[in-house]
């Protein structure tokens, strides 16, 4: 039967006939989706404009409105009929005749009915009191009877939206900003409202209204597919179950999933939060724009400049090479070449995590459309982007999930697509699988002060649940994919075996301690086997406590955090062997040597500036040679001074330290002085490097006191003042008494930041203490230094002037 035969027995046979034709209607195989719901909402208006013909015999000045979802003529299965029968006030008692006439009808059927008798002016009354009642009314389709007064309340009321959008589009956000916290995200709930939770039916239609008001508009790529497969769900959860609901239980997804000819449940949760997914993101945009347009409205400009408040707009403030902020969001620069610059995106999304603002729709998307594939492996500056970007805390979620809405996070890290959307049947676990993984991440950024090596701890994060996309023990797949991607990002052998190590056994920690005879010598010994190392079981903690919190409040408490750190003791003393004395150095190259002859011989410092293309010890060169970084190598005569001096003359040329040696060389027989020799990795923070003859003027200056570096870097931050951005975890200062027997090992755990070397170098003298050798590293927006000092008189320094220095170096940079 066709659908005008369908239709011509709802006419021929009155309620009953409609009621027979829309049984046949849902269940034709040959059709569902956006058809049905189209052919069910025709069949209906034919049913209804029957009724009303029948009941507004020689009546003027009436007209039957569809309003809400069936307005936009999509009506599931159990879809209630959202009506307005709109009235001139001519005459009320035929109105109310034939208000009874199509309103009873529709109840004897069983169907559920919204329903309204008002007039135009009454419609706009209500609206205008109702937010609700507005939205239904911007979805008004003219069902029957007077057309010219249906379009003219069309019209005035579209036209009020618009007027009135300023005031009404906050409270719109407040209504969805409501909705969500009480229903939760959709793209995350095992058993979502698709109607009701974030990212749902309601939130596409709130982008509808806010497109009506031409104050701003949603990303409309996919965004319609989106919203057709949640109403698709939502059809077949209506035929399967038979009720007018909108939660999708899971005792019904296999069936809806069948209804729907997908594999199983699994698959279709995951079509169901893809979709979710785009309309969450659509949203934040959306309302990101709105606030946007309504603060440019609210002062103008001239009048913000009179008051002195804010920026002017379209001001651009620098965050990274090729990445600025501009009102309130991170955009590409003028001067940006996303088609010759494959690192950029992670610049970007490294900035705008670490400035704790959202990266721009239009420049995520045309890093989408220019930027080129990474090369294999990673450049070091690659590397640090991503770890700069999963340490950088909660804003790491939002600038995620941009770069993903536009397919960059699989092709970064094409492993990423079997775990994303994936949904965990786990009532501990609060969310998807990916999602899961990027909370991880966030989680273990708190405990980057706790590990000596974050980058590895943050990886891990990222990877640790990995092969949960593949078959069989997810932590065996994981181990081999942790250890492909690792390699491809660019960590050496070693490196890449750790992080492999900590996803083979991110279980192995928290599950030995809550279910194995802790007092037992084996299994002690079987922990130890499995992580080999201190440096491996440090990290190995922090990530068992990092994920159980990522989980969800079910998965950690003080009892299991207590069992695993009372293994964690337990493994360590059986690791712990004689503590490793101070490293050996290395004979000092020619380059080196001819320096620190030349610095003796003048007495005064001397530095040469080239590329770095070899790979750092322990790491395989990898075709063409690339440029690392640019070394830095420094001579100068041994003085008091001389770190922060150095550091503060970096700090001032914006010229940011990776890593860094400064140590004592011992000079040729006959050479009279004592030279420390400086070898640091830097990058320009912006730009390019400055000039060598430069540095060393002002090297010059600093050491002999003439040039105030603390003074003209605080004038540099008062004219351009930091965002606060990020709240990173507190600087972390400790004392290893048994690292060397020659002088006393401090180490310093902070954030990096301009200028932070100079500080820790100045803290450092000011306590009276001598640096004689320091080993800087930098990892993504992490710095993790270590400095080897002695009194004056060159011995290590007693246990409580060492903890006094330490505590006071501490309290300088948590100031």
């Amino acid at each position: 039967m066709t659908s005008t035969d369908v239709q011509k027995e709802a006419e021929d046979s009155g309620p009953s006939g409609y009621a027979a034709a829309r049984l046949r209607l849902l269940t034709e195989e040959t059709r569902s989706g956006p058809p049905r719901r189209t052919a069910l909402a025709g069949l209906t208006d034919q049913w209804l404009t029957g009724l009303f013909a029948a009941g507004s015999e020689g009546l003027r000045g009436v007209s039957l409105v569809a309003v809400g979802g069936y307005g936009r003529g999509e009506l599931s299965p159990r879809s209630d009929l959202d009506l307005l029968l709109l009235h001139d006030g001519g005459d009320p008692k035929a109105v109310a005749a034939l208000a009874d006439r199509l309103w009873y009808p529709v109840w004897d059927l069983g169907l559920d009915l919204d329903h309204s008798v008002r007039t135009p002016a009454e419609a706009r009354k209500t609206a205008a009191e109702d937010l609700k009642v507005q939205l239904g009314l911007l979805d008004a389709r003219h069902i029957a009877g007077d057309l010219g007064l249906t379009a003219s309340l069309r019209t005035t009321v579209l036209a009020d939206w618009r007027n009135q959008a300023p005031k009404r589009l906050p409270e719109l956000q407040a209504l969805c900003a409501e909705r969500a916290e009480r229903q939760g995200e959709l793209q995350y709930l095992l058993e979502p409202d698709l109607k009701e939770a974030r990212g749902g039916l309601r939130d596409a239609t709130a982008l509808r209204a806010v497109a009506a008001s031409w104050l701003a508009d949603a990303p409309r790529e996919g965004l319609a597919d989106a919203r057709r497969r949640l109403l698709d769900v939502r059809d077949a959860l209506h035929l399967t179950t038979g009720r007018a609901t909108d939660r999708l239980a899971l005792q019904e997804q296999d069936q809806v999933a069948a209804e729907l000819g997908l594999l199983d449940a699994d698959t279709l949760l995951r079509q169901v939060y893809e979709a979710a997914r785009l309309v969450s993101y659509a949203s934040d945009v959306t309302w990101r724009e709105v606030g946007r347009v309504l603060r440019s409205r609210a002062v103008r400009p001239r009048l913000r400049a009179m008051l002195g408040g804010g920026k002017p707009p379209g001001e651009r403030s620098p965050l990274a090479e090729g990445v600025v902020e501009q009102d309130g969001e991170v955009v590409l620069a003028r001067a940006a070449r996303p088609e010759r610059d494959p690192v950029l995106p992670l610049r970007a999304a490294a900035a705008a995590a670490q400035a704790g603002l959202p990266l721009s729709l239009h420049a995520v998307r045309r890093l989408a459309a220019t930027v080129r594939p990474l090369p294999t492996p990673w450049p070091a500056e690659a590397r640090e982007q991503l770890v700069t970007l999963l340490g950088s805390g909660r804003p790491t979620i939002d600038v995620w999930e941009a770069l993903e809405a536009e397919g960059l996070i699989t092709r970064l890290l094409p492993d990423w697509e079997r775990v994303r959307c994936r949904p965990q049947r786990n009532a501990v676990h609060l969310w998807t699988v990916d999602r899961h993984l990027i909370e991880t991440a966030v989680c273990a950024s708190e405990f980057t002060r706790r590990v000596s090596r974050p980058d590895l701890l943050l990886v891990a994060a990222l990877l640790h649940d990995i092969g949960k996309g593949w078959p069989g023990d997810h932590s065996v797949a994981g181990e081999i994919i942790a250890k492909d991607v690792a390699a491809r990002i660019g960590f050496d052998r070693h490196d890449v075996t750790v992080v492999a190590t900590l996803v083979r056994h991110h279980l192995l920690l928290i599950d030995t301690a809550t279910r194995r005879d802790l007092e037992d010598p084996a299994t002690v010994r079987s922990v130890a086997e499995a992580v080999v190392s201190q440096g491996t079981l440090e990290l190995l903690h922090a990530l068992t406590e990092a994920d159980a919190l990522a989980t969800g409040p079910a998965a950690w408490s003080s009892w299991r955090g207590s069992l695993v750190a009372d293994l964690v003791g337990r493994v360590s003393a059986v690791l712990a062997g004689d503590a490793p004395d101070e490293p050996e150095e290395a004979a000092p190259t020619a380059e080196q040597e001819r320096l620190a002859l030349e610095a003796a011989a003048t007495g005064s410092p001397v530095l040469s500036l080239r590329a770095q293309t070899e790979p750092p010890a322990g790491q395989e060169p990898s075709g063409d040679p690339e440029p690392l970084g640019v070394e830095l190598l420094i001579a100068v005569p041994d003085q008091p001074g001389v770190l922060p001096a150095v550091a503060g003359v970096l700090a001032m040329h914006r010229l940011t330290v990776r890593t860094a040696e400064l140590r004592s060389l011992d000079l040729p027989d006959g050479v009279d002085g004592s030279v420390l020799l400086l070898d640091w990795r830097v990058a320009a923070e912006y730009g390019s490097l400055p000039q060598a003859a430069r540095l060393r003027s002002d090297l010059v200056r600093a050491l002999d006191g003439s040039l105030d570096i603390a003074g003209r870097l605080a004038e540099r931050d008062a004219a351009y003042p930091r965002r606060r951005g990020v709240v990173a975890p507190a600087a972390r200062v400790s004392v290893h008494p048994a690292a060397s027997r020659l002088a006393t090992v401090i180490e310093v755990r902070s954030q990096d930041a301009p200028g932070l070397l100079f500080r820790i170098g100045r803290a450092l003298e000011d306590a009276s203490v001598r640096v004689r050798s320091a080993h800087v590293s930098t990892l993504g927006a992490n710095a993790v230094d270590a400095f080897y000092v002695t009194g004056p008189e060159g011995a290590p320094l007693p246990g409580d002037e060492a903890a006094s220095v330490a505590r006071k170096l501490e309290e300088t940079l948590r100031g």
